[in-house]
């Protein structure tokens, strides 16, 4: 039987359904958490716009408590990056990719560990952060009293490679500030993680909240390797089908696959949404290069907007003169920067949808202006 052929435009359409961004979702934010496996949080705040953008009458606020709750943590998963999990998805995934925070830090910071005795710092590190949360800098100038002749952030290093440590409250905190300081995951939710953790299991729920997908996306959006086995043996449970390059493209029987010219009004992303770094073949979005567009010399990216579901322009929100935003003051000013020539219809529609972006981010009450601007 002939495998059927996936366009760019059908796959576009079916990744929004399933990311929630073809419509607005009634779910409720820790449960939309979970079906988004995770987003990635290494920015303390820009995070909660990928919800905003998703969820109906989403509370920021609201969530924000379901971390100082310890209903949803914040911790390093998925490519060695700082996640936002559900506490029950963060026992669960965060040994999975234990292997990816190793490959990553190891090769960073593994030279600097000759003659260490690296188990003896990781249960130190352990008995340190599990009695109250620490800094980076404080943790490695503890460990540094029994290790002197180890550079203090190398110490930290083993900790961060070895322990699976939870950023706690206020920090990533709507609205609340805080230095990122650290203890275990065992110690901030009393449970340990799974020791026997799924990369089946695993694997389709990626297809469900990203599919259809190849292997190579799947090992991009979770930073493992050598995957194949797993969706071989996982192929009787899957549907198969191709891309227009001929790539072979996994998914699940009853997933939602939409009409290529489904309706798909504009999104406003925030600087690392999942949907955008999940794919090794990212074509399905828009080809352009994220670290390219980043307009900054240190690399920090701009917030990404989606028009007719593909990456047409970036957005950066900001209030002269104010430290913050959410300062009062002068008016937050949202500035919109097409990549493209967009039709007076999408201006329309990516100006109006701005507008209440921008009543989230900077509150109801505070004057706001959008201001969209042409590339180049």
């Amino acid at each position: 039987m002939t495998t059927p052929v996936l366009g760019v435009r059908r796959l576009n359409r079916a990744t929004l359904a399933r990311q929630l961004l073809l419509e607005r979702s009634t779910m409720d934010p820790v449960a939309a958490l979970e079906h988004l496996l995770g987003l990635q949080s290494q920015t303390a705040q820009s995070w909660y716009t990928a919800l905003w953008s998703r969820l109906d009458r989403f509370d920021a606020a609201a969530f924000g408590a379901q971390l100082e709750n310890r209903s949803v943590v914040r911790i390093a998963a998925m490519r060695g990056t700082v996640h936002a999990l559900s506490a029950r998805d963060a026992i669960e995934l965060r040994p999975l990719v234990q292997p990816v925070i190793e490959r990553g830090t190891v090769g960073s910071h593994g030279r600097r560990w000759a003659g260490l005795d690296v188990a003896a710092v990781t249960e130190a590190a352990r008995r340190i952060l599990e009695a109250a949360p620490l800094t980076w800098a404080d943790l490695g100038a503890r460990l540094r009293g029994g290790w002197p002749d180890f550079d203090a952030d190398a110490l930290a290093q083993v900790a961060r490679c070895y322990l699976p440590l939870v950023q706690t409250p206020p920090r990533g905190v709507w609205g609340k500030s805080g230095l990122a300081k650290h203890t275990t995951l065992e110690a901030w939710l009393g449970e340990s993680v799974a020791s026997q953790p799924s990369l089946a299991a695993m694997a389709l729920r990626y297809f469900a909240a990203f599919g259809p997908a190849t292997v190579m996306d799947l090992q991009a959006w979770c930073g493992l390797t050598r995957l194949g086995e797993v969706i071989d043996a996982l192929r009787p449970r899957l549907r198969v089908f191709r891309s227009d390059s001929g790539r072979e493209l996994f998914d699940l029987p009853d997933a939602p696959l939409p009409p290529d010219d489904a309706p798909a009004p504009p999104r406003f992303l925030p600087d690392y949404d999942n949907v955008l770094l999940s794919f090794a073949d990212r074509t399905r979005l828009g080809a352009y290069d994220l670290f390219g567009l980043s307009g900054s010399a240190n690399g920090v990216l701009p917030g990404w907007v989606l028009v007719d579901g593909f990456l047409r322009a970036t957005w950066r929100i900001e209030r002269p003169g104010a430290a913050r935003v959410a300062d009062s003051g002068a008016p937050a000013v949202l500035t919109v920067t097409a990549l493209d020539r967009l039709s007076r219809a999408e201006r329309t529609a990516v100006e109006r949808e701005g507008s209440a972006l921008a009543r989230f981010v900077a509150g109801d009450s505070a004057p706001h202006q959008v201001r969209l601007v042409q590339a180049g």
